[in-house]
């Protein structure tokens, strides 16, 4: 439940012209209001002929015969003839290092009892893209604490990465592990869409103590209005873009990118977009590279960004992942074969890139993944063969090869879940590997 005075009292002042108008029409999750004079994005106050039970609403669309309107709440007790009266706009959202350490809803209001907060400026939700002329490259690498990423799939600060998987594959347990072991300066993490339950599990056991004491965490739960849902992402981002301001290096992780798309096309459908692929409205296509493109690198600091990617019924070419795979620098894909066995993270490595990798790791380090993998798609393509015993050893060098060094690369690639490996000791374990997986070079 959205409390309306935090709120309010952030919304700046509009134009006195024709601030009040009367519900003509609900549908769906749409309200139609005549008598206004306001523009898309203002805020609304409805108010049932009863006089209680007020709701907070956005401006989405307008035609000959009103305004269209989304509320952020529930239409319960709202009437033909409800009072609707714009209350200003909302276009930003008040930030500080006070945030650091708690949760918050979409609107930016803390839900965690932890008081009020302490919040030194404003910024704009909607913000803007880096101009990619003045960008800086990615150079450095970011340490996640994960050696599956870290090893083969090495990201940079600034560079936007996708975590693809299906329901129930570790994405919540993943982000987790990486909060807490990543080389970021803070993290700003958005769970937007999640089951409510998942949220006080992600903060309590993915999380932590260590972890969100260098986190902001927004939540908006799938039960939750769709322009909540979607607000959620550009309030995370916003966060992220004011800790960047500050020369500061950010982690940005977005649970999932999916979840906002879909609650993009429930608002979308709503106010009479055509559907398209799989019933999204064209506007989800446009809005997802704009979310996206705020990620990376400026002159003061860095945004590196992590996004899930929830993939329905393991399709990977779901039109939503299609798009994002097409928009971000790289993708890490988590199988599901490997999470039923007990292997976490459930990172398929030869299925995942990342296209930054050459430029922020050494010469050294780039041909020793490059072996890992190799060996791990030689086996894979004579695992049958060799599961059935109908493999001759000798046959083929590099089948031998990967069979010998299998154990050794599991080992690498596999963690706990509470474990988080060092820079050093990930490079640690690749010297070791270099001498079983590339002998000849020993």
């Amino acid at each position: 439940m959205i409390e309306l005075a935090p709120v309010l009292d952030r919304i700046s002042d509009v134009p006195r012209l024709a601030q009040h108008g009367r519900v003509s029409r609900v549908v769906g999750l749409v309200m139609e209001a005549t008598g206004l004079d306001v523009s898309l994005g203002s805020i609304c106050r409805v108010r049932p002929l009863s006089g209680s039970g007020e709701v907070l609403a956005e401006a989405v669309g307008f035609h000959a015969n009103g305004v269209l309107l989304m509320p952020f709440g529930e239409l319960d007790g709202i009437h033909p003839g409800s009072s609707v009266e714009a209350v200003g706009r909302s276009p930003h959202i008040e930030v500080g290092h006070g945030l650091l350490g708690r949760v918050l809803d979409a609107m930016g209001n803390p839900i965690d009892g932890l008081g009020p907060l302490r919040r030194d400026t404003r910024v704009p939700l909607a913000g803007v893209p880096i101009n990619p002329l003045v960008r800086e490259t990615i150079d450095d690498a970011l340490v996640t604490g994960i050696r599956a990423i870290d090893g083969p799939l090495t990201i940079g600060h600034g560079q936007r990465v996708g975590i693809f998987a299906g329901s129930g594959v570790g994405k919540s347990s993943l982000l987790g592990s990486i909060a807490r072991g990543s080389s970021a300066d803070v993290n700003v993490i958005a769970l937007l869409g999640e089951r409510g339950r998942e949220v006080r599990d992600f903060l309590r056991h993915s999380l932590g103590e260590e972890g969100l004491s260098r986190s902001v965490v927004i939540v908006a739960t799938g039960d939750e209005a769709a322009l909540l849902r979607a607000r959620g992402a550009l309030v995370a981002t916003a966060i992220a873009e004011h800790f960047r301001s500050n020369g500061l290096h950010v982690l940005l992780m977005l649970d999932s990118v999916t979840r906002v798309a879909m609650a993009w096309r429930e608002i979308g459908l709503a106010v009479g977009e055509p559907p398209t692929t799989k019933g999204y409205p064209p506007s989800v296509f446009a809005n997802l590279p704009r979310l996206l493109e705020r990620a990376g690198n400026d002159d003061n600091g860095s945004i590196t960004g992590i996004y899930t990617v929830l993939v329905e019924g393991d399709d990977f070419n779901d039109p939503i992942a299609d798009s994002a795979r097409s928009i971000l620098d790289g993708h890490i894909v988590l199988s599901r074969r490997l999470a039923t066995s007990g292997h976490f993270p459930a990172v398929d490595v030869n299925e995942s890139v990342s296209r930054l990798r050459d430029r922020v790791v050494t010469e050294e380090h780039r041909q020793t993944v490059n072996a890992i993998q190799h060996l791990l798609a030689v086996y894979r393509d004579k695992e049958d063969l060799i599961a059935v015993g109908a493999y001759q050893q000798g046959s083929d060098p590099d089948v031998d090869r990967a069979i010998a060094t299998r154990g050794e690369i599991i080992r690498f690639l596999r963690q706990e879940r509470d474990e988080v490996s060092t820079h050093a000791e990930t490079e640690a374990w690749l010297t070791r590997l270099k001498a079983l997986v590339r002998p000849r070079e020993a």
